[in-house]
C-alpha cells in the first residue's frame, strides 16, 4: 500500500473520531503512529518559514511543512467528516453501547501503548500521571452549558476545539458541546454560513498553529513527564466512552437528538438486562478495539525490523 494512501485512511479516521462527542482524532493519529509527524509538520510555523513565504518559494515551503504528509491526511479527515461522519452517528444512535465500547478499547490499548514508551517510569511521573486523570475526567463529567454567541465566541470555540482535536484523550466536538456551540457550528456549516465558518476556520488555524509547537516543544524538551499527562489524560478520558451509562437528559440539534447528562452504570444494572446484549457483545467490541491497536503496533514493529 502507498505511504499516501495509508495517512489518507489514518485522516479518514481521525475525521471519523472527531465527529463523535468523547473520542479525540488525536487519540486516533497516536494509535497510527501518525502523531509526532503531525505535531511537527503543523509546529513549522517560524523564522524560516516566514522568510520562505516572503520569497514566495511555495516548494521550499511545501517542504518545510511536509506537505506530501499534511494534504493525504487533511484529505482524509474532509473526507471522514462529510462521508463517514453520517455513519457514525447512526452508529452511535443505534448501537451507543457497542460503538462506546469499541472506542474504550482502542483508548485503554493506546493508553497502554503510551505508558509503555515512559523510559524509567518514577515517583514523578505517576504523579503526573494522576494530574492527567483528573484533567481528562473532569473534562469527560463536565455538564454542557450554553454561552451567548458572538464572533469573538465563535473565533475562541475554533481554537478551543482544534486543540482539543490533536490533544490524545480529550474530544474537540465535546468541548463545542460542552460550550453550547457544538449545534450552533454545525448548523452553520450545513447552511453554508461562509462568515461564521470563516471565523471559526480561523481561531481554529491559529489554535492549531500555535498549540502544535508549544506541544512539539513539550514532546522535545520533556518528553517522558509529556507522555505521562497524556496518558494520564486518555485514561481519565475513559469516564465519557464507558460503555454502560444512562442519560439523564438529551439536547435537540437540528434534527439529531444528543445525549446532555448522563450517569454511568455497571453492565447488570441495564434495562431488560440480557447478558448476551448487555455484556458480552459490548465486551466483544472492547477487545476488537484492544486488538486493533495491538494489530497495528505489532505491524508497525514488523516494519521497523525490516
Amino acid at each position: 500500500m502507498p505511504n499516501w494512501l495509508k495517512v489518507y485512511l489514518g485522516g479518514v479516521m481521525m475525521g471519523a473520531a472527531d465527529v463523535v462527542p468523547g473520542v479525540s482524532g488525536g487519540t486516533i493519529a497516536f494509535i497510527l503512529g501518525l502523531y509526532d509527524r503531525l505535531l511537527h509538520a503543523l509546529s513549522g510555523v517560524n523564522k524560516s518559514s516566514l522568510m520562505l513565504l516572503c520569497k514566495g518559494d511555495l516548494k521550499g515551503l511545501w517542504r518545510h511543512f511536509d506537505g506530501r504528509f499534511l494534504l493525504p491526511l487533511g484529505l482524509g479527515i474532509l473526507t471522514s467528516i462529510f462521508a463517514i461522519a453520517g455513519l457514525i452517528t447512526h452508529l452511535l444512535a443505534t448501537y451507543p453501547a457497542y460503538l462506546w465500547s469499541f472506542f474504550f478499547g482502542l483508548i485503554l490499548a493506546s493508553a497502554y501503548f503510551l505508558i509503555s514508551q515512559i523510559k524509567g517510569f518514577s515517583v514523578r511521573h505517576f504523579l503526573f500521571l494522576v494530574i492527567g486523570i483528573c484533567i481528562g475526567a473532569a473534562v469527560s463529567l463536565i455538564v454542557p452549558t450554553q454561552l451567548s454567541i458572538s464572533y469573538t465566541m465563535i473565533f475562541v470555540s475554533g481554537m478551543i476545539a482544534i486543540c482539543a482535536m490533536i490533544l490524545p484523550g480529550i474530544s474537540g466536538s465535546f468541548l463545542l458541546l460542552m460550550l453550547g456551540m457544538y449545534g450552533f457550528i454545525m448548523g452553520a456549516v450545513k447552511s453554508l454560513d461562509l462568515m461564521v465558518i470563516a471565523v471559526f476556520a480561523g481561531g481554529a488555524l491559529i489554535g492549531l498553529l500555535s498549540f502544535a509547537k508549544v506541544l512539539n516543544a513539550l514532546l522535545e524538551h520533556a518528553k517522558q513527564t509529556t507522555l505521562a499527562v497524556l496518558t494520564g489524560i486518555m485514561l481519565g478520558a475513559l469516564v465519557k466512552v464507558w460503555p454502560w451509562k444512562v442519560t439523564d437528559t438529551w439536547i435537540t440539534v437540528g434534527h439529531k437528538k444528543l445525549p446532555l447528562e448522563e450517569h454511568l452504570i455497571l453492565p447488570w444494572q441495564s434495562i431488560n438486562y440480557q447478558i448476551g446484549s448487555d455484556l458480552l457483545l459490548p465486551l466483544f467490541f472492547v477487545f476488537a478495539g484492544l486488538l486493533s491497536v495491538l494489530l497495528i503496533s505489532y505491524i508497525s514493529l514488523l516494519k521497523a525490523d525490516k
